[in-house]
């Protein structure tokens, strides 16, 4: 049985804050996906696409029939920490075998039950009593201190960011719906890059970066955060540093800079989901 999740919202201006009506959790750099033990597991994306037989280790489980839960799907590198690419490499591979462990952070059903319009401390205290945690399932754990000083113990380990989550008596599972009681903090990579194209279609700003050697090495397409002044100021100049085109691209002499900011850089050097900033004058 698939819920669609409940979403997440930025936080004002990307920054946590202190406050004694939310609580704080680490936010997990994997798959967010939904688990549902109701007469079998199932194991959804969160577009309601069915993964279950991508993850055969997540069949052994210890969930109680008529459970469904939220959480986030990650393989742990060597410290411990979530590794998108190797569950990426996890997900679209037949023969990688990779172990995947599911992090639950929220029970949307128990034992049969919609618990759904409890408050999240509510939903918190029956997803402890859910299950018992094994190599396989674990439950994230909550953070109830300095919201401020977590953000910055995160931002030092290179994790991904915090979910700032409202307890008062509105915070009931949301289904299907984007909300501001779930506030999302990224850490943030920013760097400079040369606008060294664009696609001719679907917008995006090819980019680069300098090599040791000195030559620019193409490091992505940046898809997001491009307002309209910004196309038109690009705009106005761009055909007198195009020297290419082919069906899909135009290239530019690489003389435009532009800050950017990157969930991370991938380990073969490219940006991961980067997002326009401003032009570097």
């Amino acid at each position: 049985m698939f819920v669609s999740p409940q979403l997440l919202t930025y936080a004002p201006e990307n920054k946590p804050f202190n406050s004694k009506n939310h609580i704080s959790e680490l936010k997990l750099d994997g798959f967010r996906c939904i688990i549902s033990n109701v007469e079998k597991l199932y194991v959804y994306s969160r577009h309601n696409n069915n993964m279950t037989n991508k993850f055969p280790e997540l069949q052994s489980h210890p969930l109680p029939e008529g459970t469904i839960l939220d959480g986030e799907l990650i393989v742990a590198d060597h410290q411990g920490k979530p590794d998108f690419e190797a569950m990426s490499a996890r997900f679209l591979s037949n023969k990688d075998k990779t172990p995947v462990t599911f992090c639950a952070f929220d029970i949307i059903r128990y034992k049969g039950i919609d618990v759904t319009s409890l408050s999240l401390l509510k939903r918190k205290e029956l997803l402890e009593e859910s299950f018992s945690e094994t190599e396989r399932y674990t439950k994230v754990k909550v953070y109830e201190g300095d919201a401020v000083q977590y953000f910055e113990q995160v931002s030092k380990l290179g994790l991904e960011g915090i979910v700032m989550k409202s307890i008062g008596k509105n915070s009931k599972y949301e289904i299907d719906k984007r909300s501001k009681q779930w506030l999302k903090v990224i850490n943030w990579t920013y760097a400079n890059v040369y606008i060294s194209g664009y696609r001719k279609n679907d917008f995006g700003l090819l980019v680069s970066i300098d090599s040791a050697s000195g030559s620019k090495v193409p490091v992505g397409v940046v898809e997001f955060g491009v307002t309209p002044e910004h196309k038109k100021a690009l705009n106005s100049v761009k055909q007198r540093l195009v020297y290419k085109e082919d069906k899909n691209f135009a290239y530019m002499e690489p003389l435009i800079m532009a800050k950017i900011k990157t969930r991370n850089w991938t380990k073969n050097g490219k940006l991961r989901s980067p997002v326009f900033v401003e032009f570097v004058i």
